[in-house]
């Protein structure tokens, strides 16, 4: 998809030479600099009740008398910021849907910065997205060709960056929701390495993917003990990008990669067990942010690390109660198989330490606790350094992609202890989210630290079911603050 941005003056709408125009409204009034056409169209909205300032309010008008454009969107915005911006986008998005518009216009009554851009590539990559790997008999794509932002002559520069930075993320969004959107037989930990592979080849990035034998030469027991109930051989895989200089500390980020959950021994409900094929999306999401960053080449090094394996109940099957020896030397009882993302994280959060990190990230869809705790709109952070958690905060507001920080006292850590091993994998069911994290954190003692759980963001449930790429837009902006 072409993105683009067109100097424009409001009073020239009406001459906007568009399949479609969207043009944002605020208030109850049009402002009057947008020309006669245009403005009296919206007086008309508003005077008829069509149209108001309200949240998710939007209004096709076909062939508008006057414009150049043959379909007029209005929507509504109920602020100027970029959130409210693309809100009222995605509203508009929505009544052309399924159309024939192939170029797409869009105006707001405000003044544009790179975030507002950014925002309006990210609300065309949503509304355009469509699944169709193993799905021959999905409708054809009448997904938009050209989108041009207006903007004035004073904007036009951050409106330009914006959009390059929104293309970049929203590359890297699709990547990772086409990857967590695939079957489990699709996707399996071999393929999410062939994935890396060709997203290497692509961007000059360099890879390496280790097998059974050489995770067992390390010694990573907590990986190998999850990955050995399945015919399906684990992966572990390392790709960098490198902007830097080599004696640069890299930025590290861990995904988890359970290609499938079932839970192992302590099975899970067979109800909805058919969205565990998400629970790589950590994985999907730092392969996402790693092209996003390729894309945007920032003067930093970067390392992405996923430990994939499923996680299946067989005769060889981790049991309950089994206790082995993480890549650490720390033991661990496993007193549910369950809880086996944090047994391939810790392995890959102890492999992190030989890359001396500035800071290590690791994501994961990891507990059903932390969606009691936030929901589906907030991923939980999970750090003890302020500055880690002030910098996220900053970049779950740029990206529109939220995260709200959660506690790591102490006292939780007492809840891990085990009569049998150095530590249990589970703690009691209060506070398990953090529990979660508290035990992630006995593997990072020689770096910074953060974790992010999206257990809740990273797909959707119910008739919208899928992966939303989550959290590639806030890892991207995260990752950008890094560079020096």
């Amino acid at each position: 998809m072409d993105f683009r941005h067109q100097i424009t003056a409001p009073e020239g709408l009406a001459e906007t030479a568009a399949d479609a125009l969207l043009v944002i409204v605020t208030g109850d009034a049009p402002d009057p600099a947008v020309g006669k056409a245009v403005a009296r169209l919206v007086s008309e909205a508003f005077k008829s009740g069509d149209i108001e300032c309200k949240a998710g309010r939007a209004l096709y008008l076909h062939r508008p008398a006057g414009l150049k454009a043959a379909r007029l969107v209005l929507a509504a915005a109920t602020g100027t910021d970029a959130k409210a911006f693309k809100a009222a986008l995605a509203a508009g998005l929505a009544q052309l849907k399924g159309l024939g518009a192939r170029e797409l216009a869009v105006w707001a009554p405000f003044a544009l910065d790179d975030d507002h851009a950014e925002a309006l590539v990210s609300a065309v990559a949503e509304a355009s997205y469509s699944y169709r790997h193993t799905k021959p008999s999905a409708p054809a794509d009448k997904a938009l060709a050209k989108v041009a932002l207006l903007c004035a002559r004073q904007d036009a520069k951050a409106v330009k960056l914006g959009l390059e930075r929104g293309q970049a993320v929203a590359a890297g969004v699709k990547l990772a929701r086409e990857l967590a959107n695939r079957p489990a037989n699709h996707c399996t930990p071999s393929h999410l390495a062939e994935q890396a592979r060709k997203l290497a080849k692509g961007h000059g990035l360099t890879v390496e993917v280790l097998d059974r034998k050489q995770i067992e030469k390390l010694g990573m027991g907590a990986l190998l003990a999850v990955a050995q109930g399945s015919d399906e051989p684990p992966r572990f895989i390392v790709a960098q990008y490198r902007g830097a200089a080599k004696d640069q500390a890299p930025v590290v980020l861990v995904g988890k990669g359970i290609t499938f959950d079932s839970g192992g021994i302590s099975i899970k409900p067979s109800a909805e067990m058919d969205e565990m094929k998400f629970d790589m999306g950590g994985a999907a999401s730092v392969l996402g942010t790693l092209c996003a960053v390729a894309q945007l080449a920032p003067k930093l090094n970067l390392v992405i690390i996923i430990p994939a394996c499923e996680n299946l109940p067989s005769g060889r099957a981790v049991k309950p109660g089994d206790v082995v020896t993480s890549l650490s030397g720390q033991t661990i009882e496993i007193l549910n198989t369950d809880a086996e993302g944090r047994l391939i994280l810790c392995d890959a959060l102890t492999y992190a330490e030989r890359f001396k990190p500035a800071l290590v990230v690791d994501v994961a869809t990891l507990t059903g606790a932390c969606v009691v705790a936030l929901g589906h709109h907030h991923s939980g952070l999970f750090t003890a350094d302020d500055a880690i958690a002030g910098q996220f905060a900053v970049a779950a507001q740029r990206s529109l992609d939220p995260c709200w920080r959660m506690p790591l006292d102490e006292e939780y850590d007492e809840a891990l202890k085990s009569n049998f091993a150095d530590m249990g994998n589970v703690g009691g069911r209060a506070g398990g989210a953090i529990t979660a994290a508290m035990f992630l954190r006995r593997f990072t003692g020689k770096y910074r630290w953060a974790h992010l759980d999206i257990a809740g963001t990273a797909w959707k449930s119910g008739k919208a079911k899928g992966a939303t790429g989550r959290p590639v837009a806030l890892l991207t902006h995260f990752v950008l603050a890094q560079a020096r």
